[in-house]
């Protein structure tokens, strides 16, 4: 029977998305669920929830509750990996105040920005104990990584193990929808093609019933009217990125807005007033979810209250069908790319689309993106190859210099203030860090 480890199950409300997506099938009512995670009290959150959401879709599997990762990995087919190394507090918070003193802002701080390198280099020896343990207890299972920094994480494993692995995330698909309501028309009539980096993908082409829908979100985009995201965030940075390179970008403006270095200036308020900036927004949603966990838990725990269980846009349980039954699925990944797109890396990693059967996840190589794309793009994935190169060698001078490359650190502080705020990040990062020399 398919076995499927889910490591960081403390995660729960994002694991009851994916447990859900999984049991709905009527092929997967008996697999075994092994859930892990390193907080005894949230995985028994989580070990409930299983239960709850296995009687909503009247499935039987066989759960499996440890705080031994690698009882849980002992042949599994497949490990779902959904690890915060260093949780919200300390390590986001040290990632946000520690550059603040410095007059460096952020605002989600997971993908690159000093935040995602200090994320990366955290979570990347853990990424790695378990992908060799896997190579060990589980050598023919798919690791599908749903971790961020997640360009960083996934180079990381590819570079230093040979497990088959794919890096998920719902950007493209849930982009795709913003523009579908943006533009007035129906979601499941869209087609389009989306490649480039994570977070900084870009969508190729657009179209409803085979008619081009770019002259369209250009109009759209020449009245000036941001939309409000689900979110309560203003979606005004990648409409303006958009009208300057012809192309919108998958990543949400929250996020968009540390990649780049136009922005976030402290000597500009204006621009964050313009666009709807949130600084510090990652530690707003936090700190929400800590105030609200207590009614949430009760409402996931108690047995009296509805639980609501439905297929979401998610990736990973579609993936694991389609391998398991041969139904021909097509996901985004991200993935090394290999003879993907010709004018990136050939070692970087690239979301690019998959066609998913029996037979395997096989990527879609792409060709040349526009030139001014993967220039943008080459920004982001020289931060991405020196923070893989520091987690993989220790040497401290490949942090300092991703930081210097860093887009937006780079255009707001000075070289000294950099390598000192390096240094205070590493001190305080601690036992979440090998020793760097």
């Amino acid at each position: 029977m398919t076995k499927i480890a889910f490591i960081g199950a403390g995660s729960t409300v994002f694991a009851q998305t994916l447990m859900g997506d999984l049991l709905l099938f009527p092929e997967f009512k008996e697999i075994t669920i092994a859930l892990h995670d390193i907080d005894a009290q949230r995985l028994q959150t989580s070990t409930i929830v299983a239960g709850r959401v296995a009687d909503v879709c009247r499935a039987k599997p066989t759960i499996i509750s440890t705080t031994d990762r690698r009882v849980a990995l002992d042949g599994a087919d497949y490990v779902i990996c959904m690890i915060q190394v260093g949780g919200y507090k300390p390590a986001t918070v040290i990632d946000f105040e520690i550059p603040q003193k410095y007059g460096l802002r952020q605002t989600i701080a997971d993908t690159i920005g000093i935040g995602g390198i200090m994320r990366g280099l955290r979570t990347i020896p853990v990424l790695l104990d378990i992908t060799r343990d896997m190579a060990e207890l589980c050598p023919q299972a798919l690791f599908l990584n749903y971790a961020n920094p997640m360009a960083i994480n996934m180079w990381a494993i590819h570079r230093q193990n040979k497990v088959r692995a794919i890096g998920l995330c719902h950007s493209v698909p849930h982009t795709a929808y913003q523009l579908a309501t943006d533009l007035g028309v129906p979601y499941a009539e869209i087609d389009y093609l989306v490649a480039g980096i994570n977070h900084m993908a870009f969508f190729l082409s657009l179209a409803h019933q085979g008619q081009d829908l770019y002259p369209l979100l250009n109009e759209f985009a020449d009245r000036g009217e941001f939309p409000m995201r689900h979110s309560g965030m203003v979606d005004g940075v990648r409409y303006d990125l958009f009208k300057r390179l012809g192309y919108f970008v998958t990543e949400s403006s929250e996020h968009l807005a540390e990649y780049v270095p136009w922005y976030i200036k402290r000597d500009r308020p204006d621009i964050l007033q313009q666009f709807s900036i949130p600084l510090d927004e990652y530690i707003r949603r936090c700190e929400q979810q800590i105030a609200e966990w207590d009614q949430l838990h009760m409402e996931l725990t108690d047995e009296t209250r509805p639980l609501d269980v439905a297929p979401s846009e998610e990736y990973g349980a579609q993936i694991i069908h389609s391998l398991e039954t041969g139904q021909s699925r097509l996901v985004y990944g991200n993935v090394p790319n290999t003879d993907l797109i010709a004018n990136l890396p050939a070692d970087c990693i690239v979301e690019v689309p998959c066609t998913v059967d029996a037979e395997g996840i096989r990527p879609h190589a792409i060709g040349h993106l526009p030139p001014h794309l993967a220039a943008l793009m080459q920004t982001n994935i020289n931060v991405q190859a020196l923070t893989v190169e520091a987690a993989l060698t220790q040497k401290r001078e490949h942090v300092y210099h991703a930081a210097m490359l860093d887009p937006h650190t780079g255009a707001e502080l000075a070289l000294e203030e950099i390598w000192s705020m390096v240094d205070e990040l590493i001190a305080v990062h601690g036992n979440w860090l090998p020793a760097y020399h």
